[in-house]
């Protein structure tokens, strides 16, 4: 059995969510995070790292989730990627289920 751990990175522009966000997920030793405080920093993250999944907040600045979500999608494939917001909108579930996103919360 392989005892490396999963690499998630993980992505929001609220930098405290991003701290307490690893912490609870570093908790279960088998998870190892990354954080990237916006969209343009995950994709630079990814040019140089592979991850076993991608968490990301959908309301952020300049780039939001769903359009990090198409960006790696045509770039790297099926990466399994998990959406999140504080404010749930039908809309915005219906676009991250059509463009491949694997789970939203």
């Amino acid at each position: 059995m392989d005892n490396t751990p999963l690499s998630v990175l993980y992505v929001d522009d609220e930098t405290s969510l991003l701290d307490i966000g690893k912490i609870f997920l570093e908790r279960f030793k088998t998870i190892r995070v990354e954080t990237a405080p916006s969209a343009h920093d995950a994709l630079e993250n990814l040019t140089t790292t592979s991850y076993d999944a991608i968490i990301s907040d959908y309301q952020m600045p300049g780039m939001d989730g769903i359009e990090l979500l198409k960006e790696v999608r045509i770039r790297y494939g099926d990466i399994p990627f998990i959406l999140f917001t504080g404010r749930g909108r039908e809309e915005v579930v219906i676009q991250a289920i059509n463009h491949g996103a694997d789970f939203y919360l």
